[in-house]
Protein backbone atom coordinates (compact mmCIF):
# COMPACT_ATOMS: atom_id res chain seq x y z
CA UNK A 1 0.00 0.00 0.00
CA UNK A 2 1.37 3.29 -0.68
CA UNK A 3 1.55 6.31 1.91
CA UNK A 4 0.89 9.68 0.55
CA UNK A 5 2.52 12.11 1.93
CA UNK A 6 2.22 16.23 2.09
CA UNK A 7 5.26 18.31 2.91
CA UNK A 8 3.51 21.56 4.81
CA UNK A 9 6.81 23.99 5.32
CA UNK A 10 7.94 27.33 5.00
CA UNK A 11 11.64 26.69 4.06
CA UNK A 12 10.95 24.97 0.57
CA UNK A 13 14.87 23.52 1.16
CA UNK A 14 14.23 21.42 3.99
CA UNK A 15 11.02 20.35 1.63
CA UNK A 16 13.53 19.27 -0.95
CA UNK A 17 15.65 17.06 1.60
CA UNK A 18 12.47 15.72 2.86
CA UNK A 19 11.43 14.80 -0.94
CA UNK A 20 14.82 13.43 -1.41
CA UNK A 21 14.42 10.71 1.35
CA UNK A 22 11.02 9.96 0.74
CA UNK A 23 10.97 9.18 -3.00
CA UNK A 24 13.25 6.86 -2.82
CA UNK A 25 11.38 4.82 -1.21
CA UNK A 26 8.84 2.16 -2.47
CA UNK A 27 6.18 2.86 -0.43
CA UNK A 28 5.90 6.05 -0.12
CA UNK A 29 4.67 9.40 -2.80
CA UNK A 30 4.86 13.10 -2.28
CA UNK A 31 1.04 13.94 -3.14
CA UNK A 32 1.66 17.15 -2.16
CA UNK A 33 3.55 20.28 -0.97
CA UNK A 34 2.52 24.02 1.13
CA UNK A 35 4.33 26.71 1.91
CA UNK A 36 2.30 27.42 5.17
CA UNK A 37 -0.97 25.65 6.95
CA UNK A 38 -3.29 28.00 4.88
CA UNK A 39 -1.84 26.60 1.67
CA UNK A 40 -1.94 22.94 3.51
CA UNK A 41 -5.60 22.91 3.68
CA UNK A 42 -6.35 24.34 0.50
CA UNK A 43 -4.51 21.09 -1.14
CA UNK A 44 -6.59 18.91 1.32
CA UNK A 45 -9.58 20.22 -0.24
CA UNK A 46 -8.40 18.00 -3.33
CA UNK A 47 -5.80 15.77 -2.33
CA UNK A 48 -6.20 12.29 -0.84
CA UNK A 49 -2.95 12.67 2.09
CA UNK A 50 -2.41 9.76 4.91
CA UNK A 51 0.03 11.64 6.64
CA UNK A 52 1.19 15.29 6.65
CA UNK A 53 4.42 16.87 7.94
CA UNK A 54 3.54 19.62 9.43
CA UNK A 55 6.29 22.63 10.53
CA UNK A 56 4.71 24.77 13.52
CA UNK A 57 5.98 28.07 12.86
CA UNK A 58 4.90 29.40 9.00
CA UNK A 59 3.09 32.54 8.12
CA UNK A 60 -0.19 33.17 7.57
CA UNK A 61 -1.64 29.83 9.23
CA UNK A 62 1.02 27.91 11.73
CA UNK A 63 1.11 24.59 11.88
CA UNK A 64 -0.61 24.41 15.40
CA UNK A 65 -3.98 26.33 14.50
CA UNK A 66 -3.88 23.84 11.09
CA UNK A 67 -3.13 20.61 12.81
CA UNK A 68 -6.39 21.49 15.09
CA UNK A 69 -8.56 22.21 11.55
CA UNK A 70 -7.08 18.88 9.99
CA UNK A 71 -7.29 16.33 13.20
CA UNK A 72 -10.54 17.83 15.28
CA UNK A 73 -14.03 18.98 14.56
CA UNK A 74 -15.81 22.06 16.09
CA UNK A 75 -16.39 19.88 19.08
CA UNK A 76 -13.12 19.11 19.34
CA UNK A 77 -13.82 15.30 18.77
CA UNK A 78 -11.57 13.89 16.35
CA UNK A 79 -12.24 13.93 12.12
CA UNK A 80 -12.81 9.97 11.25
CA UNK A 81 -10.14 9.22 8.51
CA UNK A 82 -8.50 12.57 8.99
CA UNK A 83 -4.71 12.44 7.96
CA UNK A 84 -2.18 11.99 10.67
CA UNK A 85 -0.05 15.13 11.23
CA UNK A 86 3.31 14.46 12.46
CA UNK A 87 4.74 17.89 13.64
CA UNK A 88 8.50 19.42 13.28
CA UNK A 89 9.95 21.15 15.23
CA UNK A 90 13.68 22.24 15.77
CA UNK A 91 14.08 21.65 19.55
CA UNK A 92 12.98 18.39 21.59
CA UNK A 93 11.15 20.51 24.05
CA UNK A 94 9.32 22.99 21.74
CA UNK A 95 5.76 24.37 22.98
CA UNK A 96 4.45 24.32 19.98
CA UNK A 97 5.17 20.90 19.53
CA UNK A 98 3.14 20.66 22.87
CA UNK A 99 0.49 22.59 21.77
CA UNK A 100 0.35 20.54 18.08
CA UNK A 101 -0.31 17.38 19.93
CA UNK A 102 -3.23 18.82 21.79
CA UNK A 103 -4.61 19.59 18.51
CA UNK A 104 -4.80 15.98 17.33
CA UNK A 105 -1.42 15.57 16.53
CA UNK A 106 0.14 11.84 16.08
CA UNK A 107 3.58 12.82 17.81
CA UNK A 108 6.84 15.00 16.69
CA UNK A 109 10.06 14.53 14.65
CA UNK A 110 12.76 16.84 15.08
CA UNK A 111 13.56 18.50 11.47
CA UNK A 112 17.15 16.77 11.71
CA UNK A 113 15.80 13.56 12.07
CA UNK A 114 18.04 10.54 10.72
CA UNK A 115 16.18 9.65 7.12
CA UNK A 116 15.69 6.17 8.44
CA UNK A 117 13.57 7.60 11.39
CA UNK A 118 11.66 9.55 9.16
CA UNK A 119 10.65 6.61 7.48
CA UNK A 120 10.04 4.27 9.89
CA UNK A 121 8.25 7.63 11.45
CA UNK A 122 5.62 7.58 8.36
CA UNK A 123 5.09 4.09 8.05
CA UNK A 124 4.51 3.85 11.75
CA UNK A 125 1.98 6.85 12.36
CA UNK A 126 0.37 5.39 8.89
CA UNK A 127 -0.77 1.97 10.86
CA UNK A 128 -2.50 4.05 13.58
CA UNK A 129 1.02 4.08 16.07
CA UNK A 130 2.03 7.43 17.97
CA UNK A 131 5.69 8.13 16.28
CA UNK A 132 6.84 9.51 19.40
CA UNK A 133 8.04 7.34 22.50
CA UNK A 134 5.90 7.21 25.09
CA UNK A 135 8.14 8.46 27.73
CA UNK A 136 9.32 11.19 25.59
CA UNK A 137 6.12 12.73 25.50
CA UNK A 138 5.51 12.07 29.18
CA UNK A 139 9.19 14.51 29.60
CA UNK A 140 7.29 16.69 27.42
CA UNK A 141 4.15 16.68 29.10
CA UNK A 142 6.25 17.32 32.44
CA UNK A 143 7.85 20.63 30.61
CA UNK A 144 4.66 21.95 30.57
CA UNK A 145 2.43 20.47 32.50
CA UNK A 146 1.33 24.14 34.81
CA UNK A 147 -0.35 25.27 31.69
CA UNK A 148 -2.35 22.41 31.07
CA UNK A 149 -6.29 22.97 32.74
CA UNK A 150 -6.97 20.23 35.48
CA UNK A 151 -10.48 19.27 35.76
CA UNK A 152 -9.96 16.98 38.18
CA UNK A 153 -7.55 15.35 40.17
CA UNK A 154 -8.73 11.46 41.36
CA UNK A 155 -8.42 8.72 38.91
CA UNK A 156 -12.31 7.95 39.65
CA UNK A 157 -12.52 11.23 37.02
CA UNK A 158 -15.81 10.61 35.00
CA UNK A 159 -13.65 10.70 32.49
CA UNK A 160 -13.08 6.99 32.80
CA UNK A 161 -16.57 5.67 33.28
CA UNK A 162 -16.75 3.65 30.07
CA UNK A 163 -13.42 1.55 30.59
CA UNK A 164 -13.68 -1.51 32.87
CA UNK A 165 -11.29 -1.55 36.06
CA UNK A 166 -8.81 -3.38 33.88
CA UNK A 167 -8.70 -0.91 31.50
CA UNK A 168 -8.34 1.74 33.66
CA UNK A 169 -5.47 -0.07 35.01
CA UNK A 170 -3.91 -0.40 31.67
CA UNK A 171 -4.79 3.54 30.73
CA UNK A 172 -2.94 4.90 34.02
CA UNK A 173 -0.05 3.11 32.58
CA UNK A 174 0.13 4.12 29.15
CA UNK A 175 -0.15 7.40 31.14
CA UNK A 176 2.61 7.39 32.92
CA UNK A 177 4.78 6.57 29.93
CA UNK A 178 4.79 2.72 29.98
CA UNK A 179 5.42 0.56 26.77
CA UNK A 180 2.79 -2.36 26.09
CA UNK A 181 5.89 -4.70 27.19
CA UNK A 182 6.39 -3.00 30.42
CA UNK A 183 2.62 -3.01 31.37
CA UNK A 184 2.35 -6.84 30.72
CA UNK A 185 4.85 -7.70 32.83
CA UNK A 186 3.86 -5.23 35.66
CA UNK A 187 -0.11 -6.84 35.19
CA UNK A 188 1.11 -10.64 34.32
CA UNK A 189 -0.78 -10.20 31.26
CA UNK A 190 0.41 -11.00 27.76
CA UNK A 191 1.52 -8.55 25.48
CA UNK A 192 -1.36 -9.47 23.00
CA UNK A 193 -3.96 -8.91 26.00
CA UNK A 194 -2.15 -5.47 26.45
CA UNK A 195 -2.39 -4.20 23.26
CA UNK A 196 -5.68 -5.63 22.83
CA UNK A 197 -6.99 -3.25 25.93
CA UNK A 198 -5.35 -0.14 24.64
CA UNK A 199 -7.36 -0.47 21.32
CA UNK A 200 -10.49 -0.47 23.28
CA UNK A 201 -9.23 1.86 25.38
CA UNK A 202 -8.36 4.37 22.84
CA UNK A 203 -11.94 3.61 20.51
CA UNK A 204 -13.85 4.10 24.08
CA UNK A 205 -12.50 7.30 24.85
CA UNK A 206 -12.59 8.64 21.26
CA UNK A 207 -8.84 9.04 20.99
CA UNK A 208 -6.63 8.29 18.11
CA UNK A 209 -3.50 7.47 19.88
CA UNK A 210 -1.06 6.89 22.67
CA UNK A 211 0.07 10.51 22.64
CA UNK A 212 -3.87 11.65 22.87
CA UNK A 213 -4.10 9.03 25.68
CA UNK A 214 -1.12 10.72 27.76
CA UNK A 215 -2.65 14.57 27.09
CA UNK A 216 -6.21 13.20 28.27
CA UNK A 217 -4.53 12.03 31.06
CA UNK A 218 -2.34 14.73 32.14
CA UNK A 219 -5.30 17.49 31.42
CA UNK A 220 -7.61 15.57 33.91
CA UNK A 221 -5.06 15.48 37.08
CA UNK A 222 -4.76 11.88 36.63
CA UNK A 223 -1.01 11.51 36.28
CA UNK A 224 0.87 14.41 37.52
CA UNK A 225 4.01 16.16 36.79
CA UNK A 226 7.21 14.08 37.33
CA UNK A 227 5.16 11.52 39.20
CA UNK A 228 6.82 7.99 38.87
CA UNK A 229 5.61 4.51 40.17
Amino acid sequence: MTIRVMLVDDQELLRTGFRMVLQSQGDIEIAAEAGDGAQALERLADTEVDVILMDVRMPRLDGVQATRRICLDESGAPVPGAPHVLILTTFDLDEYAFAALKAGASGFLLKDVPPTELVAAIRSVHGGDAVVAPTTTRRMLDRFAEVLPTRSSAPGSPILDPLTDREREVFLLVAQGLSNSEIAARLALSEATVKTHVGRILAKLGLRDRVQAVVLAYENGLVRAGASD
